[in-house]
């Protein structure tokens, strides 16, 4: 690193972390904060690092970050892809594919989902694991929320499950299943080195022929806003539009489904948001 890179990459640290607030990285404000963002051993912790080596870098003094340590910072400081491209500019280091989908959801994210009581919405990973919702989305998804973590997953589902294949009107389905594998090739050339990725592609592979299949058309797309028919079981068919609105830095998708007022389906989710996860016929909990 010259003197000019060491230099801008203090500032740039400096600046970086003034725009982190704690609950962004699940810490609490606290009351005894003189300065907005971070502490700089609240990074250094969560780079795994040591804090007199943060705080040189800082200081324009400290040596060269390796590959390993730049990730470390970019993660700890929530970076963006243009940021962590422009931090290993700065050490001399060519940035290589991030290591795998974030599973970690915003504060802010969670607490919206909460306040959320009267629609359905969740957050997916790029990969569509599930890994949060509110009460709306356990009642509409009907038990898909709840299923074991390594089956927390709706492509998974919808490929592997017919019980929750059927829930999907055949014309909407088609569709879904052809974007949902379009994504997910997406998401490999995105973290090509990801476990979690190739894992459950070939999971998917080996066990469903219909995801061979348009795995092998190689369609590439991203995610989108869309439109769903699906099934429960207390309240009939659903007509939903499905808004699927994007977190770039973490590369998660808000699901939320909503239903045009004064439609049957308006008024179905409206029942739900009544009896929850309880069946109509029996008052029980309905079973996946």
């Amino acid at each position: 690193m010259n003197d000019a890179d060491r230099s801008e990459l203090a500032a740039f640290l400096r600046r970086r972390r003034a725009r982190v607030r704690p609950s962004d990285v699940g810490l609490e404000d606290g009351p005894r904060r003189r300065v907005p963002g971070l502490r700089r051993e609240e990074v250094a912790q969560l780079a795994g690092m040591s804090v007199d080596y943060y705080i040189r870098l800082e200081q324009g003094r400290g040596p060269r970050p390796s590959r390993q340590m730049a990730t470390a910072i970019s993660r700890a400081l929530q970076l963006s892809d243009d940021e962590r491209t422009y931090l290993f500019h700065l050490v001399g280091e060519l940035p290589g594919p991030p290591p795998g989908p974030i599973n970690d959801v915003r504060p802010g994210v969670l607490r919206l989902l909460d306040r959320m009581d009267d629609t359905p919405a969740l957050v997916c990973s790029a990969v569509y694991d599930i890994l949060a919702w509110n009460p709306m989305a356990a009642a509409l998804l009907h038990g898909l929320v709840t299923a074991p973590a390594d089956e927390r997953n709706v492509i998974w589902r919808f490929f592997t499950d017919p019980a929750a294949r059927d829930r999907h009107d055949p014309a909407t389905g088609y569709q879904f299943a052809r974007e949902s594998v379009a994504d997910l090739r997406r998401a490999l050339a995105r973290y090509p080195k990801s476990p979690t990725v190739r894992s459950l592609i070939n999971r998917l592979l080996t066990t469903s022929p219909e995801f061979q299949a348009l795995w092998n058309e190689g369609d590439v797309e991203v995610g989108r806003s869309t439109h769903k028919r699906l099934h429960h079981p207390s309240v009939d068919w659903l007509d939903l539009d499905c808004e699927a609105l994007h977190d770039p830095v973490r590369d998660q998708w808000i699901i939320l489904y909503t239903a045009a007022p004064g439609t049957p389906s308006h008024e179905s989710l409206r029942l739900l948001n009544v009896i929850g996860t309880q069946s109509l016929t029996n008052n029980q909990p309905n079973p996946q």
